[in-house]
């Protein structure tokens, strides 16, 4: 208890004053209102409260990583751009999947959105410590396990703002609201259309949620040399009516929360894949270079 007391107070001292909270604070960052770029939105469904606020944490992309050179190290490829093919694709299949009223979305898909609807942070820490509960016996491999997973989804975290305020690409809810006016004449706007759940206060490009999930899945599949291992994840969201989902692969619930993030109404497609695909980068290179990389 002494060793682990002072570790932790020496990592506390390290990132004293790494920029998390910054005294004094920047001036809020509210987008613009240009077509295309993220703004403040307010929606009223289920999740959490309905926003209008600026972006949350806008600095976060600049806080020096733990085990990462720098926040843009891994940063996303741009985009699709608004008229093109991709970009289209995902619109429409948002509008459709995401939609709080009238959404062509299976009972299975309701539930499995409502499923993974609460805090994402809770829900993936519980899990990676019934997996390390699970299949590490030794407290030494335990310790490394947490160590590289939490190393993992705070880097990823990073990237993830610093692709988030770098791109600044607007949320479903105002693109669908404002579709008759970005240029694209296959992108057909819905003045009234509301997401399943409440929209973050943040913009969209790349997903926070999949960051999180393909870092914490990525580690795990790193860690222990292998994708297939059967596993179950708990939610606690009042509106699931399954608790529990058992898996067999970790990439199995990295694809899960690609497709729920849609479910939701808060994400593109292109959005989902792009914070999976670089949280997976940060994962390795976590893996590759700290906690006795082997």
């Amino acid at each position: 208890m002494a060793v682990g007391q002072t570790a932790a107070d020496g990592i506390l001292a390290l990132r004293a004053n790494d920029g998390r909270v910054p005294n004094p604070l920047p001036p809020p960052f509210t987008g613009e209102t240009m077509v295309g770029v993220w703004r403040p939105t307010t929606s009223y469904q289920d999740g959490p409260p309905p926003s209008g606020s600026p972006m949350a944490t806008p600095w976060l992309g600049a806080v020096p990583c733990f085990a990462l050179q720098r926040g843009d190290q891994f940063r996303a490829e741009p985009p699709p751009p608004l008229t093109s093919q991709r970009y289209t694709a995902d619109y429409n299949e948002v509008k459709a999947l995401g939609a709080h009223s009238n959404s062509s979305r299976t009972p299975e898909q309701t539930e499995l959105a409502y499923f993974y609807a609460g805090n994402n942070f809770i829900l993936w820490h519980r899990t990676l410590r019934d997996v390390a509960a699970a299949h590490v016996k030794n407290i030494g491999d335990s310790a490394r396990l947490l160590a590289l997973a939490n190393l993992a989804i705070a880097d990823a975290v990073i990237t993830a703002w610093d692709s988030k305020r770098h791109y600044v690409l607007w949320r479903p809810i105002t693109a669908i609201q404002e579709g008759d006016n970005d240029e694209n004449s296959a992108t057909a706007g819905d003045p009234s259309w509301q997401p399943l759940l409440n929209t973050p206060p943040y913009p969209e490009y790349i997903s926070g949620a999949n960051s999180v999930t393909g870092a914490l899945t990525g580690m795990l599949a790193l860690f222990f040399g292998k994708d297939e291992m059967t596993f179950t994840v708990t939610s606690e969201y009042p509106q699931a009516a399954q608790k529990m989902r058992t898996y067999n692969r970790f990439s199995d619930t990295a694809s899960d929360m690609v497709d729920v993030r849609i479910y939701h109404g808060i994400h593109f497609r292109f959005g989902d894949e792009a914070g999976r695909d670089q949280s997976r980068q940060v994962a390795q290179w976590v893996f590759g270079h700290v906690a006795g990389a082997r």
